[in-house]
Parts: structure tokens; C-alpha cells; sequence
């Protein structure tokens, strides 16, 4: 595999002071179950090798900011490893509280960029792939930040096994039609809707989360995009 291009991470890496509980558990859990991609050659990553016990499928989520979804699945799933991609510390210490209180050892986190995880992982090694509710960069010149762009839906269709879903999830409208533009012009992908509401109603399968909430009150109604990697 080609060595990659350099990468920048946009965001916030940090918000406030951690409470006393959190610095803990941040402090006694992160060492283990970080994972670091760059200590994996490119392209070789079995990501099933990562988990204590056998897993039957590998998920992904990227950016995963508080953690609800991600917590959610692993308790739901604990026959999966469940991979979260957040380089925001705060939400990461949220997070491993769930995994703490409910002793979950089917989840993995990477604080750096997303790409690089990708980038490490082996071909059709993840069997799902989320992104729920990313940072839309309104301004038009902050567009590029977009995690949705032709680079990184051809590196997730690498990662993703024929036949499997990624769900994206936003709240903003030009964001929405953006993904699906790019997703439409991806061989990859089929977008799964048949109906003019399916992209209205969140799936049983789909946790809900405070900021959807947030947002459904503010007057953003969601957008819940599922799309199948090709096979």
C-alpha cells in the first residue's frame, strides 16, 4: 500500500477540566485500550486480534463524542469489537465511564485521526462503520474538512466487507445533500432508502443520543443516511 498523505486533525482535542471520577477512570482504563494505528503497517491490521476474547464482526465509529451510541452498541453487542475513533478527551473520559461501570472489554479507542486507523486496518476487515452527527464546518471555505469526502469513502470502502452498512447520521441540511451527492458519486456505495421517509426514522438498532435530542428540540430534525458497501 502506498504510503499515506500527511493528515491534519481539525477540532477540539480538549473542553474543561476533567472531573476527579473521570481523571481516573481516563487514567486507569485509556492505557489498555487505546489503540495506537501507527504501530500497524499499513493495510495489515486484523482489527479481530485487538479483543481478549473472539469477536464475530468488527464495528466502527467515528467520532463517537460522548460515547452513548458507542456504549450502547458494545452493551447490545458484547459478541462484537466495537472500534471508537475521538480525539476529544472529554468525550473519550465519558466513554470509558460507561465501559468502567458496565465492565464492557469489547471496546477499543484511537485518539488521533480516523484516516490513520483506516489506513492501518486490512481490507473488508469492519463489518459496520458509524458516523453520527460530524461536524458539519458550515463556512464554506472549512468545507474540505468535511470528514465526507472522496478520499476517506474510498478508504472507508476499503475497510467495510462487501455487503455491509455505514450509517451517517447529521442535522445539517447542505451537510446532508453534500453526503449524499458524494455518496452517489461513490461506485462503492448504495444508498438503502426506498421511501421518501426512510431517512426520517432512526432504525430499533440505532441508539439515540443527547445531542439528536438536543437538536430535534432546537428544531433540527435528523437525517439517518444507511448505505451498503457494494459487493
Amino acid at each position: 500500500m502506498a504510503n499515506s498523505p500527511l493528515r491534519t486533525l481539525y477540532g477540539r482535542r480538549r473542553g474543561k477540566p476533567l472531573r476527579l471520577g473521570r481523571r481516573d477512570v481516563l487514567e486507569r482504563l485509556l492505557p489498555a485500550l487505546r489503540l495506537d494505528p501507527g504501530a500497524y503497517a499499513n493495510g495489515n491490521l486484523d482489527p479481530r486480534s485487538l479483543f481478549p476474547a473472539p469477536v464475530r464482526a468488527v464495528w466502527l465509529e467515528v467520532g463517537f463524542g460522548a460515547g452513548e451510541h458507542l456504549a450502547a452498541q458494545a452493551r447490545a453487542n458484547p459478541d462484537v469489537g466495537i472500534i471508537g475513533c475521538e480525539p476529544f478527551i472529554n468525550g473519550v473520559a465519558r466513554l470509558l465511564t460507561e465501559v468502567d461501570a458496565h465492565g464492557l472489554d469489547n471496546v477499543r479507542i484511537v485518539m488521533d485521526d480516523a484516516g490513520l486507523l483506516l489506513d492501518a486496518l486490512a481490507p473488508g476487515s469492519i463489518e459496520r462503520g458509524f458516523l453520527l452527527f460530524p461536524d458539519p464546518w458550515p463556512k464554506r471555505r472549512h468545507n474540505k474538512r468535511r470528514f465526507v469526502s472522496p478520499e476517506n469513502i474510498d478508504a472507508m470502502a476499503r475497510c467495510l466487507a462487501p455487503g455491509s452498512l455505514w450509517r451517517i447520521a447529521t442535522d445539517h441540511v447542505d451537510y446532508c445533500r453534500w453526503i449524499l451527492a458524494h455518496m452517489a458519486a461513490s461506485e462503492h456505495f448504495q444508498w438503502l432508502a426506498r421511501r421518501p421517509g426512510d431517512w426520517r426514522h432512526r432504525p430499533d438498532d440505532w441508539p439515540p443520543t443527547r445531542y439528536e435530542e438536543k437538536g430535534i428540540a432546537a428544531g433540527r430534525p435528523p437525517a439517518f443516511l444507511s448505505f451498503q458497501r457494494a459487493e
